[in-house]
Protein backbone atom coordinates (compact mmCIF):
# COMPACT_ATOMS: atom_id res chain seq x y z
CA UNK A 1 0.00 0.00 0.00
CA UNK A 2 1.17 3.46 -0.73
CA UNK A 3 1.98 6.02 2.10
CA UNK A 4 2.26 9.61 1.57
CA UNK A 5 4.91 11.49 3.33
CA UNK A 6 3.07 15.01 4.29
CA UNK A 7 6.54 16.59 5.77
CA UNK A 8 7.67 16.40 1.73
CA UNK A 9 4.50 16.32 -0.06
CA UNK A 10 3.44 19.73 -1.90
CA UNK A 11 0.55 19.01 -3.02
CA UNK A 12 0.94 19.54 -6.70
CA UNK A 13 -2.23 17.13 -7.68
CA UNK A 14 0.45 14.43 -9.65
CA UNK A 15 -0.22 10.94 -8.10
CA UNK A 16 -4.01 11.93 -7.63
CA UNK A 17 -4.33 12.89 -11.17
CA UNK A 18 -2.76 9.25 -12.04
CA UNK A 19 -4.22 7.13 -10.16
CA UNK A 20 -6.75 4.90 -11.48
CA UNK A 21 -7.98 4.03 -8.68
CA UNK A 22 -9.01 6.96 -6.65
CA UNK A 23 -7.05 6.11 -3.77
CA UNK A 24 -5.47 9.29 -2.94
CA UNK A 25 -8.09 11.91 -1.29
CA UNK A 26 -8.44 15.57 -1.19
CA UNK A 27 -5.99 16.17 1.40
CA UNK A 28 -3.26 13.86 -0.34
CA UNK A 29 -3.77 10.97 2.19
CA UNK A 30 -4.04 7.57 0.77
CA UNK A 31 -7.78 5.21 1.65
CA UNK A 32 -6.30 1.94 1.96
CA UNK A 33 -9.11 0.32 0.85
CA UNK A 34 -8.68 1.70 -2.83
CA UNK A 35 -5.23 1.66 -3.02
CA UNK A 36 -4.07 -1.63 -5.23
CA UNK A 37 -0.36 -0.93 -4.54
CA UNK A 38 0.57 -0.71 -8.40
CA UNK A 39 2.92 2.39 -7.32
CA UNK A 40 1.80 4.72 -9.84
CA UNK A 41 2.12 7.54 -7.46
CA UNK A 42 5.51 6.85 -6.24
CA UNK A 43 6.71 6.60 -9.75
CA UNK A 44 5.44 10.40 -10.62
CA UNK A 45 5.91 12.06 -7.58
CA UNK A 46 8.02 14.61 -8.06
CA UNK A 47 9.86 15.12 -4.77
CA UNK A 48 9.69 11.46 -3.56
CA UNK A 49 7.22 11.88 -0.78
CA UNK A 50 5.63 8.33 -1.77
CA UNK A 51 6.84 5.25 -0.49
CA UNK A 52 5.17 1.80 -1.16
CA UNK A 53 4.70 -0.86 2.22
CA UNK A 54 3.80 -3.94 2.83
CA UNK A 55 0.61 -5.09 3.45
CA UNK A 56 -1.09 -8.59 4.37
CA UNK A 57 -4.24 -8.60 2.81
CA UNK A 58 -4.54 -12.41 2.42
CA UNK A 59 -3.41 -15.65 2.05
CA UNK A 60 -2.65 -18.01 -0.81
CA UNK A 61 -3.34 -21.77 -0.54
CA UNK A 62 -2.45 -25.11 -2.06
CA UNK A 63 -4.69 -27.73 -2.04
CA UNK A 64 -5.62 -31.40 -2.56
CA UNK A 65 -9.06 -31.82 -4.10
CA UNK A 66 -10.53 -34.87 -5.51
CA UNK A 67 -9.95 -34.02 -8.69
CA UNK A 68 -5.86 -32.88 -8.16
CA UNK A 69 -5.02 -29.80 -7.17
CA UNK A 70 -6.40 -26.10 -6.79
CA UNK A 71 -4.23 -22.91 -6.15
CA UNK A 72 -6.47 -20.44 -4.05
CA UNK A 73 -6.56 -17.76 -2.04
CA UNK A 74 -8.49 -16.10 1.23
CA UNK A 75 -8.91 -12.40 1.27
CA UNK A 76 -8.94 -10.76 5.35
CA UNK A 77 -11.94 -8.86 5.34
CA UNK A 78 -12.29 -6.11 3.74
CA UNK A 79 -10.05 -6.46 1.12
CA UNK A 80 -10.43 -5.99 -2.49
CA UNK A 81 -8.81 -8.62 -4.73
CA UNK A 82 -6.14 -7.27 -6.90
CA UNK A 83 -3.78 -8.34 -10.09
CA UNK A 84 -1.14 -8.79 -7.74
CA UNK A 85 -2.83 -11.39 -5.78
CA UNK A 86 -4.01 -13.08 -8.84
CA UNK A 87 -0.54 -13.09 -10.29
CA UNK A 88 0.40 -14.94 -7.56
CA UNK A 89 -2.47 -17.14 -7.91
CA UNK A 90 -1.44 -18.11 -10.91
CA UNK A 91 2.20 -18.30 -10.79
CA UNK A 92 2.18 -20.85 -7.62
CA UNK A 93 -0.51 -22.64 -10.21
CA UNK A 94 1.92 -23.06 -12.77
CA UNK A 95 4.91 -24.55 -10.76
CA UNK A 96 2.86 -26.79 -9.30
CA UNK A 97 1.76 -28.08 -12.27
CA UNK A 98 5.81 -28.43 -13.58
CA UNK A 99 6.24 -30.02 -10.33
CA UNK A 100 3.60 -32.53 -10.65
CA UNK A 101 3.71 -33.07 -14.82
CA UNK A 102 0.28 -31.38 -15.40
CA UNK A 103 -0.70 -30.39 -18.48
CA UNK A 104 -3.41 -28.45 -17.92
CA UNK A 105 -4.65 -25.10 -15.95
CA UNK A 106 -7.89 -24.17 -15.65
CA UNK A 107 -8.25 -20.38 -14.08
CA UNK A 108 -11.44 -19.51 -12.93
CA UNK A 109 -11.49 -15.68 -13.98
CA UNK A 110 -12.81 -12.55 -12.66
CA UNK A 111 -16.24 -10.90 -14.37
CA UNK A 112 -15.17 -7.08 -15.73
CA UNK A 113 -11.92 -5.57 -17.66
CA UNK A 114 -10.32 -4.77 -14.82
CA UNK A 115 -6.43 -5.73 -13.20
CA UNK A 116 -7.66 -8.66 -11.88
CA UNK A 117 -9.67 -9.83 -15.18
CA UNK A 118 -6.57 -8.39 -16.77
CA UNK A 119 -4.14 -10.94 -14.02
CA UNK A 120 -6.15 -13.89 -14.60
CA UNK A 121 -5.68 -14.04 -18.74
CA UNK A 122 -2.15 -13.29 -19.06
CA UNK A 123 -0.27 -15.95 -20.58
CA UNK A 124 -2.62 -18.45 -21.35
CA UNK A 125 -3.81 -20.00 -24.16
CA UNK A 126 -7.78 -19.58 -24.27
CA UNK A 127 -10.18 -17.72 -22.78
CA UNK A 128 -14.05 -18.91 -22.25
CA UNK A 129 -16.35 -15.90 -21.53
CA UNK A 130 -19.86 -17.25 -20.22
CA UNK A 131 -22.42 -14.64 -21.15
CA UNK A 132 -26.17 -14.62 -20.09
CA UNK A 133 -28.44 -13.47 -22.83
CA UNK A 134 -29.22 -10.24 -21.31
CA UNK A 135 -28.57 -6.55 -22.23
CA UNK A 136 -25.71 -6.03 -19.56
CA UNK A 137 -24.27 -9.81 -20.50
CA UNK A 138 -23.85 -8.51 -24.12
CA UNK A 139 -21.89 -5.69 -23.41
CA UNK A 140 -19.89 -7.62 -20.64
CA UNK A 141 -19.09 -10.06 -23.27
CA UNK A 142 -17.98 -6.93 -26.44
CA UNK A 143 -15.38 -5.49 -23.64
CA UNK A 144 -14.40 -9.08 -22.11
CA UNK A 145 -14.07 -10.44 -26.03
CA UNK A 146 -11.85 -6.90 -26.66
CA UNK A 147 -10.14 -7.90 -23.49
CA UNK A 148 -8.72 -11.53 -25.01
CA UNK A 149 -8.07 -10.04 -28.33
CA UNK A 150 -6.45 -7.31 -27.40
CA UNK A 151 -3.73 -9.56 -25.31
CA UNK A 152 -3.85 -12.42 -28.41
CA UNK A 153 -5.97 -14.95 -26.21
CA UNK A 154 -8.02 -17.27 -28.51
CA UNK A 155 -11.50 -16.95 -27.29
CA UNK A 156 -14.69 -18.72 -26.90
CA UNK A 157 -18.01 -18.50 -25.69
CA UNK A 158 -20.90 -19.92 -23.92
CA UNK A 159 -23.99 -18.90 -23.19
CA UNK A 160 -25.62 -19.75 -20.03
CA UNK A 161 -29.51 -19.79 -19.62
CA UNK A 162 -29.61 -19.40 -23.46
CA UNK A 163 -33.60 -20.14 -23.71
CA UNK A 164 -34.84 -17.90 -21.13
CA UNK A 165 -33.95 -14.54 -24.25
CA UNK A 166 -34.45 -16.43 -27.72
CA UNK A 167 -33.66 -12.78 -29.31
CA UNK A 168 -31.04 -11.76 -27.28
CA UNK A 169 -29.23 -15.18 -27.60
CA UNK A 170 -29.80 -14.58 -31.43
CA UNK A 171 -27.64 -10.87 -30.91
CA UNK A 172 -25.21 -13.02 -29.26
CA UNK A 173 -24.65 -15.44 -32.45
CA UNK A 174 -24.19 -13.15 -34.48
CA UNK A 175 -22.03 -11.10 -32.29
CA UNK A 176 -19.79 -14.00 -32.16
CA UNK A 177 -20.24 -15.07 -35.83
CA UNK A 178 -19.47 -11.33 -37.07
CA UNK A 179 -16.19 -11.56 -34.64
CA UNK A 180 -15.13 -15.15 -35.70
CA UNK A 181 -15.55 -16.32 -32.17
CA UNK A 182 -16.72 -20.07 -31.70
CA UNK A 183 -19.51 -20.55 -29.36
CA UNK A 184 -18.82 -23.55 -27.94
CA UNK A 185 -21.85 -24.21 -25.55
CA UNK A 186 -25.58 -23.12 -24.87
CA UNK A 187 -26.73 -24.21 -21.40
CA UNK A 188 -30.58 -24.22 -21.13
CA UNK A 189 -32.10 -23.13 -17.78
CA UNK A 190 -32.78 -25.65 -15.66
CA UNK A 191 -33.52 -25.67 -11.11
CA UNK A 192 -31.27 -28.93 -11.24
CA UNK A 193 -28.73 -26.14 -10.79
CA UNK A 194 -29.87 -24.44 -7.65
CA UNK A 195 -30.49 -27.76 -6.53
CA UNK A 196 -27.46 -28.88 -6.44
CA UNK A 197 -25.45 -25.53 -5.29
CA UNK A 198 -27.71 -26.71 -2.21
CA UNK A 199 -26.52 -29.94 -1.98
CA UNK A 200 -23.01 -28.90 -2.32
CA UNK A 201 -22.24 -30.49 -5.45
CA UNK A 202 -21.33 -29.90 -9.54
CA UNK A 203 -24.30 -30.54 -11.31
CA UNK A 204 -22.64 -33.06 -13.64
CA UNK A 205 -22.18 -34.68 -10.68
CA UNK A 206 -25.51 -34.17 -8.78
CA UNK A 207 -27.67 -34.79 -12.23
CA UNK A 208 -25.27 -36.14 -14.61
CA UNK A 209 -28.67 -37.14 -16.84
CA UNK A 210 -29.82 -33.64 -17.15
CA UNK A 211 -29.74 -31.73 -20.06
CA UNK A 212 -27.68 -28.92 -18.28
CA UNK A 213 -24.50 -31.73 -17.17
CA UNK A 214 -24.92 -33.39 -21.00
CA UNK A 215 -24.17 -29.89 -22.45
CA UNK A 216 -21.12 -28.91 -19.99
CA UNK A 217 -19.90 -32.63 -21.01
CA UNK A 218 -20.35 -31.77 -24.77
CA UNK A 219 -19.24 -28.40 -24.38
CA UNK A 220 -15.75 -29.67 -21.90
CA UNK A 221 -15.52 -32.05 -25.47
CA UNK A 222 -15.07 -28.86 -28.14
CA UNK A 223 -12.45 -27.01 -25.99
CA UNK A 224 -10.64 -30.12 -25.86
CA UNK A 225 -11.09 -30.81 -29.47
CA UNK A 226 -10.29 -27.17 -30.34
CA UNK A 227 -7.00 -26.85 -27.90
CA UNK A 228 -5.65 -30.55 -29.11
CA UNK A 229 -5.57 -30.95 -25.66
CA UNK A 230 -4.69 -34.60 -24.57
CA UNK A 231 -6.92 -34.96 -21.32
CA UNK A 232 -10.35 -36.84 -20.11
CA UNK A 233 -13.30 -35.33 -21.69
Amino acid sequence: MATIDETKCVKCGICRERCRFGAITQDFTVDPFSCEGCGVCAIVCPVNAVTLTERVSGHVYISRIRYGFMVHALLKPGELNSGKLVTMVRQDARLLAEREGIGLIVIDGLPGIGCPAIASVTGVDAGLVVTEPTLSGIHDLERAIQLLRHFNVRPFVCVNMYDINGDNTNRILKFCEKNDVEVVGKIPFNLVVTKAMVNGKAVIEYSPESDVAKEIVDMWRRLCSELSLEVTC
